[in-house]
């Protein structure tokens, strides 16, 4: 199928990732996972009540508060950098797995914009999933060709959340398209990443990896993969780490991050940058 057409029959709904139309162009190959996601976007649903006999402990209500603080905290926070950002379309990067993925759209939900997983292009051009493993294996150069295709048609649009496959940081072309939006790397431990893959094989395109292997095998094969990509990665306009968004919250596992934590820290990176951006352009203007 047509990249082009593929991509403009999913332009003709409103801004709206869950307006998208699955028939046309799916919007990832794996079902979401949500980090303990307790976000809701229902406004018109009148708020829940708990019945008088019911006993509520103090620690569920204090984290019920939390999550109706945080979800406010990402509104106000989007709404506040949708003015500077003025449609910028923004490019996830960095090992694909479920945070990632969960994360974009999210982020499309908040801004409006439109969600798409650049693999998930890819894989619907060439036919599916296993017809793009296929050409990978028989025809790299082709396989490459089309990921670029992918990304030249996705940066020359505006309002849209993009989780960038590998490919997007594996040549300087892909690179320099990136440029044409806000690229944030998505730093997740290695090891979370091969769980990820073991329990869901859709999660990662690449003949580099195989699928069947234990978790050591696959942990070793991520290892090499990701010293590959690690400097085109580093190239991204931030980084936001799940260690460190970890660290900063006091967390002691990793999988306490929930989705709208690790999102309010990329919202600060893009308001960092969108800042800067303004700046810059307002000490270039004449005086």
């Amino acid at each position: 199928m047509e990249m082009t057409t593929i991509l403009h029959s999913s332009l003709t709904n409103p801004p709206f990732t869950a307006h998208l139309s699955p028939s046309k162009f799916p919007r990832s190959f794996s079902t979401p996972f949500r980090l303990r996601t307790s976000l809701s976007f229902s406004p018109s649903l009148p708020p829940k009540s708990f019945p008088t006999n019911c006993s509520v402990s103090d620690d569920t209500t204090s984290s019920n508060v939390a999550s109706v603080d945080l979800s406010i905290a990402l509104k106000k926070k989007a709404t506040d950098v949708s003015a500077d950002l003025r449609g910028t379309s923004i490019f996830l990067v960095g090992m694909n797995n479920s945070v990632k993925s969960s994360l974009g759209m999210l982020l499309a939900d908040l801004f409006r914009y439109y969600y798409f997983d650049s693999d998930a292009l890819v894989s619907e051009a060439a036919g599916g999933e296993s017809a793009a493993i296929s050409l990978k294996e028989s025809d790299e150069k082709g396989f490459r060709e089309s990921e670029t295709e992918v990304l030249k048609q996705l940066s020359s649009m505006g309002r849209l959340v993009v989780c960038a496959g590998d490919g997007a940081v594996q040549n300087s072309t892909n690179l320099a398209l990136l440029r044409h939006g806000i690229s944030i790397w998505i730093d997740v431990p290695l090891e979370m990443v091969a769980k990820g893959i073991i329990g869901n094989k859709s999660l990662l395109l690449s003949s580099e990896i195989t699928i069947s292997g234990s978790y050591s095998e696959v942990l070793s094969q991520l290892m090499a993969l990701y010293e590959d990509m690690r400097r085109g990665y580093a190239t991204a306009d931030a980084t936001v780490s799940l260690q460190k968004v970890a660290y900063q919250l006091g967390y002691e596992d990793m999988d306490a991050v929930t989705t709208e934590d690790i999102t309010m820290e990329v919202l600060k990176e893009i308001e960092r940058l969108t800042r800067v951006k303004k700046m810059m352009e307002a000490a270039a203007r004449p005086f």
